[in-house]
């Protein structure tokens, strides 16, 4: 299949999850409040897309503490991502720092001409220049695919719908499920509470996941080969778990690795597909391809 099929295929997916999760964010209107609460819930998704869509790249990067970097403080950073851009055929984006030592990357935008690529201080110090191209072309790939803008979306949904099931938690405990303006009830109520959260964490973990794989695939793309990435994705799983990261985890999903380490059971739960996942897909693009390592 090609890459431009896969593109489009996982654009539309994606777009029937964030609905999903739309419909849902309106649903708890209903069982909250009936007619009125459906409206004014609809009114609120409608207001969270538009800031998202205009101050998403401003919240992600002060959530970080990412600062803007120069030409010329970071003169080899810049040539990279000038020369990967020049190949996805989207403009230079911004370049903002992150003080940490996790080596880590992500992008933000709400599309491809007010980008923001930013990289942690770690990635820099710690990984060599080929695998910090393959981070970076990974990151571009998401700005081409114009994934971080839904992801955006679809995270502040999923934690509006996690509020709004600890309102009808707490209304159902101080008397409020058997409401007459609540149409479902205590049953209702209980269901919201329960299923709702459950229910929009799937459905982010599901965009975040097949954005992933596709900026990894766009990234081999650009590169000629998914080696670079391959590598530096091990490099990062090993960086996360040595290097404790401060991040709120509204954000995670941004990054290229998640910053949060999870082991176990919680690692069913991450927003980022398994490591090794992402490295034996890159290694069999590049075997398709006659390449071998």
């Amino acid at each position: 299949m090609s890459t431009t099929r896969t593109r489009f295929m996982t654009q539309a997916r994606t777009w029937i999850i964030i609905s999903g999760l739309a419909a849902l964010f309106v649903s708890l209107g209903y069982i909250f409040g009936g007619s009125a609460g459906l409206i004014l819930f609809a009114g609120i998704a409608i207001v969270f897309n538009l800031v998202m869509y205009w101050k998403s790249d401003k919240l992600a990067l002060k959530a970080s503490k990412a600062r803007p970097v120069s030409q010329s403080e970071a003169p080899e950073l810049y040539r990279d991502i000038e020369e990967i851009a020049g190949k996805a055929g989207v403009p230079m984006p911004r370049v903002y720092l992150i003080p940490s030592e996790q080596p880590n990357a992500f992008a933000t935008g709400r599309n491809p001409k007010n980008a923001v690529v930013a990289v942690t201080e770690g990635l820099l110090r710690y990984l060599p220049r080929e695998q910090v191209k393959g981070v970076l072309a990974h990151e571009i790939g998401h700005v081409a695919n114009r994934d971080i803008l839904v992801m955006t979306i679809a995270a502040m949904i999923g934690a509006a719908i996690a509020a709004i099931a600890n309102i009808l938690q707490f209304s159902m405990f101080f008397g409020g499920g058997d409401d007459d303006d609540n149409p479902l009830g205590i049953v209702g109520v209980l269901a919201a509470v329960i299923v709702a959260p459950i229910a929009a964490m799937i459905l982010q973990l599901a965009v975040s996941r097949q954005r992933e794989y596709l900026a990894d695939a766009t990234a081999a793309q650009y590169l000629g080969e998914g080696r670079p990435l391959a590598e530096a994705l091990g490099t990062l799983e090993r960086g996360v778990e040595a290097v404790p990261m401060n991040v709120n985890p509204a954000t995670e999903s941004l990054y290229i690795a998640n910053p949060l380490s999870r082991k176990g059971l919680s690692a069913l739960f991450s927003t980022h597909p398994p490591m090794q996942e992402r490295i034996k897909r890159l290694k069999e693009l590049d075997a398709a391809n006659g390449i071998h390592y």
